[in-house]
């Protein structure tokens, strides 16, 4: 059983970055492909991003191609989202995933993923 806790939301104004952190615990985070996923109000959620278990490759959502970056380190059992020029339409509730069959699907799908954490909100506004 893989247990997620995002960290690193909050308020920042467009164009600023911020870096989201998911910690796991509870299994070995090298078995599984991770993404990232957001929701806004009023709005399913959404997949940003994901890399697979070995960090070899990576899918982004094309709303946020060349402004974020997925990332893993599998010794710390953690990976990042790193969000760089940022825009009110980044603004959602974030959440880190995990689905053990370790690749990623060509697009980000709530389905397979099997784990997941309470959210981090990010708020992009002036």
């Amino acid at each position: 059983q893989l247990q997620l806790v995002e960290s690193g939301g909050g308020l920042v104004q467009p164009g600023g970055s911020l870096r989201l952190s998911c910690a796991t615990s509870g299994s070995t985070l090298d078995d599984y492909a991770v993404a990232w996923f957001r929701q806004a109000p009023g709005k399913e959620r959404e997949g940003v991003s994901c890399i697979s278990s070995s960090g070899s490759s990576t899918n982004y959502a094309d709303s946020v191609k060349g402004r974020f970056t997925i990332s893993r380190d599998n010794a710390e059992s953690t990976f990042y989202l790193q969000m760089n020029s940022l825009k009110p339409e980044d603004t959602a509730v974030y959440y880190c995933a995990a689905e053990k069959l370790g690749d990623c699907p060509r697009s980000i799908g709530i389905q397979p993923f099997d784990y997941w954490g309470r959210g981090t909100q990010v708020t992009v506004s002036s």
